[in-house]
């Protein structure tokens, strides 16, 4: 494993695309394109902390901006307009995201303030943007949506639900209808969901995704600092863990060879320290198994 960067504050939304990295450092706050060798160029600043990214049909941007709600485009020329804002259709802070290769954006969202320890848990809904911009509740009653995967023949669509220690799939319709719900992978122990307290009480807690050539999903455990393969029956069959003992809050396949896992680590996921520092890393392993058409 080698240490692509260090330096951020913490990544979110990691990404491979036209032969570069990109990441979104989201305290930063920006977007950071990374090249292979390493080096770094912010080419977006969102003010209200950008998170998910992804691609339109076009080559034009996608990206999260997660306070304000609202869904960014950067153009070709690199200016950043609104595509949609997301506020009327969410309750709290939006997070990860996946772009599918229709245009469609299915955004995930916290559902509660998970940075106010007195909080009440509560489930949420994933949202499905449409490439017309029109908004619709995807699905319902998730345990904080996060990453999110679309497999190589664009029929079925995989979130991790990070409080519910679970992927869970869905067929996805002709018309992005979401259907066939079921759970995919358990991954650890299912928490307690009445406090936040208990809901950290669990032994995995899924986070950023991507999927491989054989529609295995890559799933970062930011309970036990690594990145696990889950096959498609939900077993468990490789883990890579952070080398330097931090959390991994995303993970996701790229690369020139596209055989490179990308761990995004950072020593823990509270935000008044990770907004104070630069302490998170992105490290890089190669994998048997390449990405393929799937997405991310």
């Amino acid at each position: 494993m080698r240490t692509l960067y260090e330096g951020g504050t913490f990544f979110e939304g990691p990404r491979w695309h036209d032969g570069a990295w990109y990441v979104a450092d989201m305290y930063g706050p920006k977007v950071l394109r990374i090249t292979p060798d390493g080096k770094a160029t912010a080419i977006a600043e969102l003010p209200q902390r950008p998170s998910g990214i992804g691609w339109l049909p076009d080559g034009s941007m996608l990206v999260v901006s997660m306070l304000d709600r609202r869904l960014m485009r950067r153009t070709a020329e690199g200016r950043l307009e609104l595509y949609v804002d997301l506020a009327p259709h969410t309750p709290w802070f939006c997070n990860d995201m996946v772009v599918d290769g229709q245009g469609r954006a299915w955004v995930g969202n916290f559902g509660f303030d998970l940075f106010d320890h007195g909080a009440t848990p509560a489930e949420t809904n994933l949202l499905r943007v449409d490439p017309d911009r029109r908004v619709s509740v995807a699905a319902e009653g998730l345990r904080f949506p996060n990453g999110t995967v679309v497999t190589g023949d664009g029929t079925r669509l995989i979130v991790a639900e990070s409080f519910g220690a679970c992927l869970t799939a869905f067929d996805i319709a002709p018309d992005g209808a979401l259907t066939n719900r079921r759970r995919h992978a358990l991954l650890g122990k299912v928490p307690a969901f009445d406090s936040i307290e208990h809901m950290l009480d669990t032994d995995f807690i899924p986070d950023g995704c991507g999927i491989d050539a054989e529609d295995h999903v890559w799933v970062a455990d930011a309970k036990g600092g690594r990145a696990c393969r889950v096959a498609p029956d939900g077993r468990v069959v490789q883990t890579v863990h952070s080398p330097n003992g931090f959390g991994v809050y995303a993970c996701v396949l790229g690369g020139v060879a596209g055989n490179e896992l990308m761990l995004c680590t950072a020593p823990d996921f509270d935000s008044a320290k990770r907004a104070a520092t630069r302490e998170a890393v992105l490290f890089v392993e190669e994998v048997s198994v390449p990405r393929g058409r799937g997405l991310p």
